[in-house]
């Protein structure tokens, strides 16, 4: 080997070691190639010695120092197309010194060609590939040499064909090795085989965040992130990508995009108002303790049902009849809910009333009422009542001390129902008068004296609700 082959396989290992040296970007369309090629002379034309006996030829063939001839470099760019397919241009420089064992004047030689390759299987660490082209090949020779083979006269067009394979160290970089047939059309140019090996680098595909994912691939192309994310982080380590995960700082679950459910109420916790209590989704969340539509959390009440505009606590009712005190007009005083929390018979008309049965008098140990003033006095209460139809009564009846406690409770209920017969004699409904008898019980006056006892002997009028 003379010192130009050496110098030309010296600049391939240097150059090998170096771009081995550095770390790329995976998935790119463009590949660049370098390295030394070999021109293979045997056999060189149709008077070859060589070509009557088979076992000569393979055993000739594979004696490389008679006719394989060192040089370099060879380069080739080439663009990978899709479905296996690539196009590219080579081009390489060589010397040749030798034609089928026979040492000659050096010649200069250099081809120039457009080529398809084919990858059956672009992928993995052995990529195999089919190649075919198009070219030019020069062999620099001035007269005949050895029995005329070699008749090239400059240049010649040329088709080729060959195999290869990429040897690849990672996804970028790679050892390509080639061997192709090259046919020369012109009658004088020479046909002969080319060898190749060479390092090789795959690019052209940026890797912004530089995370390994070609930008072409990268959902996330400005943030690295990883390869099985499609170049998307993940923070938390949920296998919720960051950009898909509301909770991204936080580990969660994937149903709710990243984010935990710390109660396990089935509602993720940015959207729980009640983070470490189960509720339900009509409360965000939150429990109802006392199910009044008001959750726990805005419920200042939670054991007592009220409306939420009352913060879930139940209105007031100071009178304790049903209307609450900020609907009820009479705040004080019991009433009804259709009357606005007012009694049916206010107390201006039950004072009325009253001021009118206190007339009523009863002889002792007697239920009997008897003259036209009596007659009158319930005329004047039937007529209060008529005018006020919705308002009931509750008839008390009343007695002094004298006789026995069981014969005076016995006779204020006559004295009450006595009351109660006549005014429905007078057209009142029986439905809106009750009767009650309280006997001795809650005297107006002395007992001791007879003026006394016939205060006592009484009734008494109060609404009834």
């Amino acid at each position: 080997m003379n010192f130009t082959s050496t110098k030309y396989l010296y600049l391939f290992l240097f150059s090998l070691f170096l771009q081995l040296s550095f770390a790329q970007s995976s998935d790119n369309p463009w590949k660049f190639s370098i390295g030394v090629n070999v021109i293979d002379t045997y056999p060189t034309g149709d008077n070859s010695p060589y070509l009557g006996n088979a076992g000569d030829l393979f055993e000739d063939f594979f004696n490389v120092g008679d006719h394989w001839n060192l040089g370099g470099p060879s380069a080739s760019l080439s663009r990978y197309l899709g479905a296996g397919f690539s196009l590219g241009l080579q081009g390489g420089i060589n010397t040749i010194e030798k034609i089928n064992g026979v040492s000659n004047p050096s010649i200069s030689s250099y081809s120039a060609d457009a080529f398809f390759n084919f990858y059956p299987k672009n992928s993995g660490i052995l990529r195999p590939f089919l190649k075919a082209g198009y070219g030019w090949s020069n062999f620099d020779i001035s007269g005949d040499l050895i029995d005329g083979r070699l008749l090239s006269r400059d240049v010649s067009k040329t088709v080729l064909g060959g195999i290869g394979l990429d040897i690849m160290f990672d996804s970028a970089f790679g050892i390509t090795i080639q061997t192709e047939y090259r046919n020369a059309f012109e009658i004088f140019g020479t046909n002969y085989l080319q060898h190749q090996i060479g390092v090789s680098y795959q690019f052209g595909s940026g890797d912004i965040d530089k995370d390994g994912v070609p930008d072409k691939k990268d959902e996330c192309p400005e943030v690295p992130g990883l390869k099985e994310y499609n170049g998307c982080p993940d923070t938390d380590g949920d296998t919720v990508i960051d950009k898909k995960d509301t909770c991204p700082e936080i580990p969660g679950k994937v149903e709710y995009n990243g984010c935990p459910d710390t109660d396990g109420d089935g509602i993720a916790d940015p959207d729980d108002a009640c983070v470490e209590q189960p509720g339900t989704p009509e409360m965000n969340g939150c429990p109802d303790t006392d199910g009044d539509g008001v959750s726990d959390d805005t419920d200042t009440c939670i054991d007592e049902v009220g409306p939420l505009e009352n913060n879930g606590c139940p209105w007031p009712d100071a009178d304790n009849d049903g209307v609450p005190d900020k609907d009820d007009l009479c705040k004080d005083e019991a009433g009804a809910v259709v009357n606005n929390g007012c009694p049916e018979l206010s107390g201006e008309i039950m004072k009325t009333i009253n001021d009118r049965g206190a007339k009523i008098n009863f002889a002792a140990n007697s239920d009997k009422i008897l003259g036209k003033k009596m007659r009158n006095i319930l005329l004047e209460i039937r007529d209060i009542l008529v005018e006020n139809p919705k308002g009931n009564l509750l008839i008390e009846g009343y007695a002094s001390a004298d006789g026995s406690e069981d014969f005076n409770n016995e006779l204020s209920v006559r004295r009450a129902e006595t009351v109660r017969d006549l005014l429905v004699s007078l057209g009142i409904s029986e439905a809106r008068l009750q009767v009650k008898g309280l006997g001795e019980k809650a005297p107006i006056a002395d007992n001791e004296s007879p003026e006394g006892r016939a205060e006592n002997r009484r009734v008494q009028f109060i609404y009834k609700y």
